[in-house]
């Protein structure tokens, strides 16, 4: 990790459990498009976003309660020069008690400022992990993209690209 790699913090009157379960439930938060298991140590799952963002992901470290690792195994962007920024680099949720509340620390280790999709990826990740997660968290229901959904001001603006 870097000091440049996007991170964001959560901090939440639940227990860990309930972090963990509420992040491997991609589809509650991230996309209801996502396509795959989205739990288990090696599982593999498919996001997409209309014809404007595609990656396929592995979890490739998962210890119950205290940390999940995802690899961006492929990724195509339709808005940057590199369609491919995504590629290699590992969204990391970490979780942890703290003064009797849990700590989430995301950090999508090489989503750096030198690229491209850095301002939007840092406002969506913002909005998905401090909103949308932070909803399932607290009341059992996300917010997140899906085909019968208005979009967030982010997905407008790379509609419109």
């Amino acid at each position: 990790m870097s000091a440049l790699d996007f991170t964001t913090t959560l901090i939440v009157d639940h227990s860990p459990q309930e972090v963990f379960n509420a992040i491997t439930n991609v589809r509650g938060w991230w996309s209801e498009q996502i396509e795959g298991p989205t739990a288990k140590l090696n599982d593999e799952f498919n996001y997409h976003y209309e014809d404007i963002h595609r990656c396929k992901i592995k979890l490739i470290e998962v210890i119950p309660n205290q940390k999940i690792v995802w690899l961006v195994e492929e990724n195509y962007f339709k808005f940057t020069e590199d369609e491919t920024e995504w590629t290699g680099t590992k969204p990391t949720f970490e979780i942890s008690e703290k003064d009797g509340k849990t700590e989430l620390r995301f950090t999508h280790v090489g989503l750096v400022p030198e690229y491209e999709c850095f301002d939007i990826c840092r406002d969506s990740w913002t909005t998905y992990i401090q909103k949308s997660l932070k909803n399932l968290i607290a009341t059992g229901k996300g917010n997140p993209n899906g085909k019968d959904k208005p979009q967030t001001e982010n997905e407008r603006k790379l509609s419109a690209k």
